[in-house]
């Protein structure tokens, strides 16, 4: 008696199971088993809609203040001239050319992998204004 109950359970579950799985239209199976994640591909191109090139201070408060508002690792900080007249001793195209390659704790254009080597010019123009 107990395995005819147990047999019917498990029969149950099955039918509601697959009843609920043939209500599924394609598209909500499409977007139930969609990953969760992108794969970045190091070297690939990816195409962006640009919306123009941006401001200095718009690169420097979206990717840059984090560490050169407190000067994490040593980075010199926002229009302070006793940390960029070092730097800028080397010339202000090898601060720039830093800053595309990176140096010390700073990677390769920082935080802003999608800026262009012009938008980093802007950044470092921002940040070095008025010293």
């Amino acid at each position: 008696m107990k395995f005819k109950a147990l047999l019917f359970m498990c029969l149950g579950i099955l039918v509601t199971t697959s009843a609920h799985t043939q209500d599924m239209t394609d598209d909500e199976i499409k977007s139930r088993i969609q990953p969760v994640g992108q794969v970045h591909v190091a070297g690939a191109v990816e195409e962006t809609a640009s919306s123009g090139p941006r401001s200095g201070a718009d690169i420097y408060n979206k990717s840059c203040v984090a560490c050169h508002s407190v000067g994490v690792l040593g980075a010199p900080k926002l229009q302070n001239a006793g940390d960029w007249s070092p730097r800028l001793e080397k010339g202000f195209d090898q601060v720039w050319k830093n800053a595309i390659n990176g140096i010390g704790g700073m990677p390769p254009k920082g935080t802003c992998g999608d800026c262009s080597d012009d938008e980093l010019k802007a950044a470092i123009e921002h940040m070095i204004e008025g010293i």
